[in-house]
């Protein structure tokens, strides 16, 4: 099986031996995204909205460096460290996708990388 590494410098650089993404068998695996601005490597400002929109800004790029968009996304998985809080983050989440909407899982998390309050990772067919 031949894995393609994919890296884009407008979503935050691995900072350890992951990648980006890979893309393997049709499929491109992104990294979970915590919300870092890739421009200074530090967590954006703001409330879970605000990290939700930078984390689906980043997943956005990734996605883009192989032409592909929300609507080619077939999984997700959402890490949030406090679950009251999922109706904000469905809510922000819900303007990147539209119907079909990819199957997703959600799990409540103590902790996440830098404080950060929400990550995402996708899986998104290729063409």
């Amino acid at each position: 099986m031949a894995k393609e590494p994919l890296t884009t410098t407008h979503a935050p650089q691995a900072v350890g031996p992951y990648s980006q993404a890979i893309c393997a068998n049709n499929f491109l695996f992104a990294s979970g995204q915590i919300a870092l601005d890739p421009a200074t490597n530090k967590l954006v400002d703001g409330d879970i909205q605000a990290q939700t929109t930078q984390i689906c800004n980043n997943i956005a790029h990734i996605l883009a460096t192989k032409n592909l968009t929300f609507q080619d996304v077939v999984k997700t998985t959402v890490f949030i460290t406090d679950m009251t809080k999922f109706a904000q983050v469905n809510a922000t989440y819900g303007q990147f996708f539209s119907s079909p909407c990819p199957a997703r899982s959600c799990v409540e998390v103590s902790k996440l990388p830098l404080g950060a309050l929400v990550e995402i990772e996708v899986i998104a067919a290729l063409p």
